[in-house]
């Protein structure tokens, strides 16, 4: 991951040779390309580092804001912001350490110190900040936003419901639950995606769906069989199987159902 505030880059397909060239148009659907770049959001004296990926579409889109594990801001993250793109959505990643200490460091350990010191106070703020940067786009359909996590970011992306009345859905994937009394003020609808080996996390979800059920809020989730704790990226068990992409099936159809196409 490079520091560069304005880097361009595009996906795209490379085939070889005027024969295969022709038999994947005959047989292959044209590839969905998507354009990405890094920015900084401006908060009051300080700023957030963070990557948007576009779609190739020729009206407004829904937004979705990706919130990073504990390791901060890594390769990975802007791989899922590529992938809403393919599918139509504007998604920004913002760095949630860069506001304080400039970016993520590449030392993992290092990272996930800083993330654990985090204030939830100012989580908040830098969430805010780019939940405004992403509304004011031009691009963008006014109103239509909203977020995913990942670990500890699947609960800031919970925390963060509590927090933005304004939300129009909010993804959990593996992340804990806000606290209970924090729960009455979630407008947004809330998908959780859970790995089944993941006890830790998932110990606590009757006592989320009772406390949601209680306080009238929508909220669906699925326990992906033979997966464990972080299954959306790569190297963590169940990655290679086939529950993986029936979990982001899972959370296009909702995005889709709470944001629109």
């Amino acid at each position: 991951m490079t520091a560069l505030p304005y880097l361009a880059v595009a996906a795209g397909a490379v085939l070889v040779g005027a024969a295969a060239a022709n038999m994947a148009h005959r047989t292959q659907p044209a590839p969905v390309t998507t354009h990405g770049e890094w920015v900084r959001i401006k908060k009051g004296a300080e700023s957030i580092r963070a990557y948007v990926a576009y779609p190739e579409r020729k009206d407004a889109a829904a937004g979705v804001i990706v919130i990073h594990e504990i390791y901060g801001l890594t390769d990975w993250e802007p791989t899922v912001a590529d992938r809403l793109a393919r599918e139509g959505f504007v998604a920004v990643v913002p760095d949630l350490l860069s506001s304080k200490h400039g970016k993520t460091p590449s030392d993992e350990s290092e990272a996930r110190k800083l993330v654990g010191e985090l204030e939830p106070e100012r989580v908040t703020a830098d969430l805010d900040a780019t939940y405004a940067y992403l509304d004011a786009l031009p691009s963008v359909r006014k109103g239509d936003i909203g977020t995913i996590g990942f670990c500890w970011g699947g609960g800031q992306s919970f925390r963060y419901a509590t927090d933005n009345p304004n939300l129009k859905a909010a993804v959990v994937c593996y992340g804990p639950a806000p606290d209970t009394a924090a729960m009455r003020r979630i407008k947004a609808p809330v998908l959780g995606i859970y790995g089944e080996n993941d006890a830790r996390i998932n110990a606590e979800l009757p006592d989320v769906n009772a406390a949601m059920a209680k306080y009238g809020k929508t909220f669906t989730q699925e326990v992906f069989a033979g997966t464990g704790h972080g299954f959306l990226k790569p190297g963590r068990q169940g990655y290679d199987g086939p529950e993986r992409e029936r979990a982001w099936t899972r959370i296009m159809e909702f995005y889709r159902a709470r944001l629109g196409k």
